[in-house]
């Protein structure tokens, strides 16, 4: 109990304190015109009420990520809360922080743009690739999951959800932001909180009346406790497993669409710093709810292994358990809508990002239309793979990504003059983390199964020369690393 208490203190005071450092570090000023302000359009650049601008930003990088994947690292055990902790903080928070910043002070561009600005043009070219692919894996995985589960609760056909869910992202995709996104996601952002304060209240109820056993972190919990260890290594599977709600790849890609409607600088701590905490207190609270509604990590992952039984199942299962009628509706709305505001905002990055490769402008519904069209075509195509397909490689997309982002900022601080170690060593950890599960993970998860100890001890290797690179590179502050 203590050990979820002082995991969620720890979130908000984060926020607070580091969050005021990180903003002060980079130098937030209210002087600067942001984008919104300097050019609205009215599609994509339009300044928006701070506290929907959150709400937006928060739903964008929350989706099931913090829920789902939260559910899949407990399974480990209570190591899941040091990664949450102290990755969303250190790490999640500070690359969320500044792919925002950087974008509105690189008049919202997407995040290849502003990676291209910073490593150069070849990892610029390699990035609007990888992050575009990614971008459609992501709401493609968020058109099949919901699709899937919205057939089995009313034993509708699952093309007919596809067509329906594939409509409704259309729409969201090329109508001005103000019109949907920004009408329906405070609704859904409040049902996903309230879902959380709902569980939040029985953890705590059931854990001090003494109806609930809730697990704490000690000396003895501090290893691997998932019923497979062999092929779910703690070291580096936890950090990819649980990327959203510490650190994801995903969030810079969203960042962006948020700079563009941002009205002060100072705003960017509460949207971008501030949404990676909230998501990281919901994963917090699912993971702990997860290990306590089975009685420990070891009950979760037995529950786990029989058949049928996967996350939505164990979001079900509490919510309606301990929340009654109303928990059911919330979790279908956690469950299903949830990802489906994810998925729609994917979209409309994938067509702003195209945009900004082809610097082709986006004011006019034709020339949205010319760039959706062929993208949702795409899209389709790959909804017809098997979901777990398109799942398996999202999480190491993630860290990939966040690795290279982190990176850019490392950079940028370089080429300012200052001090690059808040973001050089999160970028050295997560890139030591990718490189690990491209040698270690099992092939069936895409990775090489190499010995773990000849896998790590190439990564550290690797990752060594990597982050020496850099502080070599680092001396000539005009020379664009990554050429």
């Amino acid at each position: 109990m203590w050990t979820f208490i002082i995991a969620i203190t720890t979130l908000v005071l984060g926020f607070f304190i580091y969050g005021r450092i990180v903003e002060k570090f980079f130098g937030a000023n209210d002087e600067l015109l942001t984008p919104a302000i300097k050019n609205p359009d009215g599609v994509d650049f339009m300044p928006l009420p701070t506290w929907k601008v959150f709400t937006i930003e928060f739903l964008n990088i929350a989706g099931l990520g913090p829920i789902f994947g939260a559910v899949l690292g407990a399974m480990y055990g209570p190591m899941a809360y040091v990664w949450i902790v102290f990755g969303c903080l250190f790490m999640g928070g500070v690359h969320d922080y500044f792919s925002g910043m950087l974008s509105i002070r690189n008049n919202g561009a997407s995040i290849p743009e502003i990676v291209g600005k910073y490593l150069g043009k070849g990892m610029q070219n390699f990035l609007r690739l990888f992050s575009l692919l990614l971008l459609i894996f992501v709401g493609v995985a968020f058109v099949s999951g919901p699709a899937g589960l919205l057939s089995a609760l009313t034993d509708g056909g699952l093309d007919v959800w596809l067509y329906i869910i594939f409509g409704y992202y259309i729409i969201a995709t090329l109508l001005p932001i103000n019109k949907i996104i920004g009408k329906i996601y405070p609704v859904f952002g409040v049902a996903l909180l309230v879902m959380a304060l709902g569980i939040v209240g029985a953890i705590l109820w059931g854990g001090f009346y003494g109806s609930l056993h809730v697990p704490e972190l000690s000396f003895a919990s501090l290893r691997n406790l998932h019923h497979n260890p062999s092929e779910n290594i703690l070291f580096p599977m936890l950090f990819v497993v649980v990327s959203c709600g510490a650190l994801s790849g995903f969030h810079s890609t969203q960042a962006p669409m948020m700079a563009r409607a941002i009205k002060k600088e100072s705003h960017g701590r509460y949207v971008f710093y501030g949404a990676m905490v909230a998501e990281g207190i919901v994963a917090i609270i699912w993971a702990t709810a997860a290990m306590s509604y089975f009685g420990s990590a070891q009950g979760l992952n037995a529950s786990m292994q029989l058949p049928g039984h996967n996350p939505a199942w164990v979001v079900n299962e509490i919510s309606v358990a301990w929340l009654g009628h109303v928990g059911a509706v919330f979790a279908i709305i956690g469950v299903i809508a949830c990802p489906i505001t994810t998925g729609d905002t994917a979209f409309r990055s994938a067509r702003l990002t195209i945009a900004d490769v082809f610097k082709f402008n986006q004011t006019s519904m034709r020339n949205r239309l010319v760039i959706s069209i062929p993208l949702f075509i795409v899209a389709y195509l790959l909804s017809q793979l098997e979901f777990t397909t398109i799942w398996k490689y999202l999480g190491l997309s993630n860290q990939i990504l966040a690795s290279i982002v982190l990176w850019a900022g490392a950079q940028y601080l370089v080429q300012m003059g200052k001090p690059h170690w808040m973001l050089s060593l999160p970028a050295l950890f997560i890139s030591l983390v990718c490189i690990s599960y491209l040698l270690v993970a099992p092939i069936s998860s895409g990775g090489l199964a190499l010995d773990l100890t000849i896998g790590l001890s190439i990564a550290s290797v690797t990752s060594v020369l990597l982050f020496a690179y850099f502080l070599l590179a680092k001396h000539n502050s005009k020379r664009k690393w990554g050429i």
